[in-house]
């Protein structure tokens, strides 16, 4: 009886300090990292804020939004700021990797942070608000809009405790700086060479939230990586105007192609996909529809020299028109908004050499001399089976055929040329061999 209730009590005893040393103990602190790498768009903002919502939702101690971007969308930057202003949980923006930078849109986002960080090699700045509508706006809009997002960086600048007046000039003035003056002029508060050098930074560091102050407590954290979906990748690719582009032009040679060859079925399904994408990339990327068709009266352009040669006129005026209306094609005066110089110049030449040799080829195959049938037997030699007096039989191409000629006499055994296929019977001549 003893021995058993010793045994018990080591069990428990067993037991308990288990529960001391594992199970009892406090979990580990969470850090959720997200990656914001190119353009802010609604597609990067559904990623940021869903984010945000699932740190919150299992009370993260922190989030890391590592940034990398030239700019982007102003309502979709909005989205990521109201957030990031209003979660309960402390949102650091760490700009990185060496040779990143935040600007534009990424400016804000940053600011907007609780804590802010840059690796080394890094520049933040240039967030001039630049036109995103059609045409050119006038100088008290432009004002406008330069006074609306000097207004709102100040005011994100002083509820973080930044340089309010460098703010101001970032947009005012488009003012880009390192990271060593960052940080000097109270831009950011910490410079990190990667990730884990920041959690380690960032510990004990007392923060304000929408609930409240709060130390952090990075300490042997767990990081926790959140990755954009295979969807969501998908659809930020699009957002790219050079892969919208790209698609354009093969949804048009798609869906020509399959014009040429009805019933082949793969030029056009893949060229109609290709358009459904392309306009799928166009809602977010702001399209001027004048380019839109001046690309495709170029490739008529180039369809109508085929046919009808002009010994390159046409297809001079193809090219130029490819070239105006694929520059006319972005509406936005931002750099990373636009299509790629090389890009438009490669596409437009491809495109006029396509047409130009591509389907003239197609063209003289249809008007080459027919070989088979009985198109096919006019100039051929065949051999005189009966003497065609004038008519008669003859044999060619392994078949007898009823032939008659206008020469006053072939006789059997003669070769002889077909002239012409009239109905069922052949007009021939006596054909005489050149020596």
């Amino acid at each position: 009886m003893k021995i058993k209730i010793i045994i018990f009590f080591l069990i428990l005893l067993f037991v308990f300090s288990y529960c001391l040393t594992e199970n009892c103990a406090a979990p580990k602190p969470s850090i959720y990292l997200l990656q914001l790498n190119g353009i802010i768009n609604p597609i990067t903002s559904q990623y940021v804020v869903g984010g945000i919502e699932d740190a919150e939702a299992e009370e993260a101690e922190c989030l890391i939004l590592q940034l990398d971007t030239p700019g982007g969308l102003d309502t979709s930057m909005r989205d990521i700021i109201k957030k990031m202003l209003n979660s309960t949980i402390p949102i650091i923006v760490y700009v990185s990797p060496s040779g990143g930078r935040a600007a534009s849109a990424g400016v804000f986002i940053t600011l907007a942070s609780n804590i802010a960080a840059m690796a080394p090699g890094t520049n933040i700045g240039a967030a001039h608000p630049v036109v995103m509508g059609e045409g050119e706006i006038d100088e008290e809009m432009k004002a406008k809009m330069e006074n609306d997002a000097a207004a709102y960086i100040k005011s994100i600048a002083e509820k973080r405790g930044r340089n309010v007046q460098w703010a101001e000039k970032a947009v005012r003035e488009s003012a880009s700086i390192t990271e060593q003056e960052a940080i000097e002029i109270g831009i950011i508060e910490f410079i990190a060479n990667d990730v884990e050098e920041l959690i380690e930074i960032i510990d004990g560091v007392r923060v304000t939230t929408a609930s409240g102050e709060k130390v952090l407590n990075t300490k042997d954290a767990e990081i926790i990586p959140v990755n954009m979906t295979f969807k969501d990748l998908f659809l930020h690719s699009l957002t790219n105007p050079n892969i919208a582009y790209i698609l354009l032009f093969l949804g048009i040679y798609g869906i020509l192609g399959e014009f040429s060859n009805p019933g082949s079925l793969f030029p056009g399904i893949v060229g109609g996909i290709s358009l459904i994408l392309a306009f799928v990339a166009f809602q977010s990327i702001p399209i001027n529809y004048g380019g839109l068709l001046l690309i495709i009266f170029g490739v008529v352009l180039f369809v109508i020299e085929v046919y009808t040669p002009t010994f390159g006129l046409l297809t001079a005026g193809g090219v130029t028109s490819l070239i105006l209306g694929s520059f006319m094609l972005s509406k936005s005066t931002a750099p990373f908004l636009r299509i790629s110089l090389g890009l438009i110049i490669s596409m437009s030449l491809a495109t006029a050499a396509f047409f130009v040799f591509a389907l003239s080829k197609g063209i003289k195959i249809q008007w080459k001399k027919p070989v088979t049938g009985r198109e096919g037997l006019i100039g051929k030699i065949g051999i005189a089976k009966t003497d065609l007096t004038p008519e008669g039989t003859i044999f060619i191409h392994g078949e007898r055929w009823q032939a008659s000629t206008e020469d006053e006499l072939i006789k059997v055994e003669e070769e002889v040329e077909v002239l012409e296929v009239k109905g069922l019977q052949l007009i021939v001549k006596k054909y005489i061999r050149k020596e």
